[in-house]
């Protein structure tokens, strides 16, 4: 006999169960959950936090009809399971499998496209308004963390959508957690809320103070009265035009569906807060949901195990070990992470130097404006941020940090493709968003020993500079100790073309911009190319380009980056500036966005494995190259 879960392939079919016929799905869906994730990886905690909620919604609502938003998406596994994924879980985030987020082109059940925070409330709200403006009865729910609340754009569609006269329903999942632990003013206040104890010990510590001057005393008892509504959430939601409730348990179901089943019929916005548990019904990953939060394959009755050592650091782990050492080096030194302490290698900082770090929360434009304030005051912040995040703060990177010319330094993580997190979080674009703004300089390391001194490069800098660099380890070349810069603006040579004759322009030059110098070497080498190591892609080694354009026929250029704009047409445009005239091929990412799935199999895909330079030098420069390379001569 099949398992109620089993007989669930849409949320009609979930729709007609008797509603105590839930809980036991519910339990099943767990399980479920907790087996899937374990053979695939991928995001759990959150996931088992929200199995109830999920199955109310899609009970309640009409969904598709009714639009779910999903702020983030690291919670909608349940989602996917009822909505006719199930089956295909064992393809999570696996090349040509789901994606682990929500995908419009994936599900019509997946009303809107996320994976960034904080973008739920506006998504919504523009749904509830078109639905309003085509005279359609349609809701739009936005269910979006604690942590995600902490974000401007948060607030924003909150102060907009409670003047939109719609019907938006918005659920804040209150599970205390973001990523890491969330922080600031908010979840401070609402973590005291619902303990009752700030308001308590408040209201207790004025009495005693209080007393000894009966006016006083009576005055404050009459302002007590009046302003005893700014110490509960329904105030803080209610001024933004919501029509607060809550907070309830979102584990009960015998809470949660008659609750969605009476705001559904209520008209205007409503605000349900929803009190959760990350790592529901596994205990493991209640007792540790950080952990637990994107976990690698495991079995579920063991547990996570501490992995092997690795036979050479991450590059995460390569920058949180300088920012150590150069802390200690440097007392001007200030650390800023937006809410992601753990993925970009600051747990270590926190500990040894935890006045001069610092945690914003989901917020990478206060992050940046931010370090830039610090900046003008004579300090050396450096903001640690996904590549994909510093997207978010552009326009103050440009006009806060950039226009003022502040020495920020931007460790720029996740740089080039990232693997099953897919499309939303690839560094793809930060070249060519940063090479074209003023003052700003880009470092590109080839390896964990470049990356220790070309963050030391841009310290020393008076100036703003990202540093980039990719998920995972590189090549495994040792890391020096100490902190040494390495040149500012100057690549290297690393390979010599072998036989060229003396006074003419002959064969390939290669120019790798970061990691893909070891594919480019590699290819180089079955070439018999120049391979050359340029470091920087802002300020580009024109000198170095110059010098290998005239001593060759054409000019390659590799980069794990979107090539239109990227460091290929730095190249191109450093060569059209001098006169000189050479062709150039530029490798990199294309214009079109890169699907989940391994990194070393999507880099091939794309041509930048050591075969595909190679092909693709072949296809375009037969002439230039030679069927078999003569001996070798390797520099450097």
């Amino acid at each position: 006999m099949p398992s109620l879960l089993e007989t669930i392939d849409d949320p009609s079919q979930l729709r007609k169960l008797a509603r105590p016929q839930l809980k036991v799905l519910a339990d099943e869906l767990r399980a479920f959950l907790l087996e899937s994730v374990a053979r695939t990886g991928g995001h759990l905690s959150s996931n088992l936090g929200t199995v109830e909620l999920t199955i109310a919604l899609h009970y309640v609502f009409n969904t598709p009809y009714d639009r779910l938003v999903w702020d983030v998406g690291h919670q909608t596994y349940p989602h996917k399971m009822l909505t006719g994924r199930r089956d295909r879980m064992g393809t999570l985030r696996q090349l040509g499998g789901l994606a682990g987020f929500p995908q419009r082109s994936e599900s019509e059940y997946d009303a809107f496209g996320t994976a960034h925070s904080s973008t739920s409330i506006a998504a919504a709200l523009g749904m509830a308004v078109a639905a309003r403006q085509k005279g359609e009865n349609r809701k739009a729910v936005a269910i979006i963390g604690d942590g995600a609340m902490s974000a401007g754009m948060a607030f924003e569609g909150l102060n907009n959508a409670g003047v939109a006269e719609c019907d938006l329903l918005v659920i804040l999942n209150d599970n205390d957690m973001s990523i890491s632990p969330p922080v600031g003013a908010l979840n401070r206040y609402l973590a005291q809320l619902m303990s009752g104890q700030f308001y308590a010990a408040a209201k207790s510590v004025g009495k005693n103070v209080l007393k000894v001057a009966p006016p006083l005393f009576e005055l404050a008892k009459r302002f007590e009265e009046q302003a005893k509504g700014l110490l509960v959430p329904a105030t803080l939601f209610e001024k933004f035009g919501f029509n607060y409730i809550g907070p309830i348990d979102g584990h009960d179901l015998e809470s949660l569906v008659p609750t969605l089943e009476n705001i559904k019929h209520l008209q205007g916005p409503q605000f349900l807060h929803v009190v959760t548990r990350k790592g529901q019904g596994y205990k493991l990953a209640e007792a540790d949901p950080v952990a637990y939060h994107g976990p690698g394959k495991f079995d579920p009755a063991v547990g996570l195990t501490k992995p092997a050592a690795p036979h050479s650091p991450t590059f995460t782990q390569v920058f949180g070990q300088w920012l150590c050492d150069m802390a200690q080096q440097d007392a001007r030194l200030i650390g800023i992470t937006p809410a992601m302490r753990e993925g970009s290698g600051l747990v270590e900082f926190e500990q040894r130097f935890p006045a001069r770090y610092f945690d914003v929360g989901i917020a990478e434009q206060h992050a940046v404006t931010f370090a830039a304030g610090l900046a003008c005051e004579g300090l050396k912040p450096v903001v640690a941020i996904y590549s994909t995040f510093l997207q978010r703060a552009y326009d103050q990177l440009v006009h806060d940090v950039a226009l003022q010319n502040l020495p920020v330094v931007f460790a720029l993580d996740r740089a080039g493709v990232v693997g099953a997190d897919g499309a939303t979080h690839a560094g793809a674009y930060d070249i060519a968003y940063l090479r074209c703004i003023p003052n700003v300089s880009i470092a590109c390391p080839a390896d964990e020993n470049e990356c220790r001194g070309l963050l030391t490069s841009a310290f020393e800098q008076n100036h703003p500079v990202a540093v980039r660099y990719p998920r995972g380890a590189g090549v495994g070349v040792a890391v020096a100790p100490g902190l040494h810069a390495l040149p500012f603006g100057k690549g290297e040579l690393r390979r010599q073309r072998a036989g060229a004759p003396d006074g003419a322009a002959h064969g390939v030059a290669i120019l790798a911009f970061g990691t893909l110098l070891y594919p480019a070497l590699a290819a180089g080498e079955r070439l018999n190319a120049t391979v050359a190591n340029m470091r920087w892609a802002k300020p580009l080694d024109v000198d170095l380009l110059l010098q290998l354009a005239a001593r060759h026929e054409a000019i390659v250029t590799v980069e794990e980056g979107c090539v239109m704009g990227g460091a290929g047409s730095a190249v191109a445009e450093a060569l059209q500036s001098a006169g000189v005239s050479r062709p150039v091929l530029q490798l990199g990412l294309p214009d079109r966005f890169i699907e989940h799935g391994d990194p070393a199999k999507l880099l091939a895909l794309q041509g930048l494995d050591a075969a595909g330079i190679e092909a693709s030098v072949r296809q375009r420069f037969a002439d230039f190259v030679e069927r078999t390379p003569p001996a070798l001569k390797v520099v450097g």
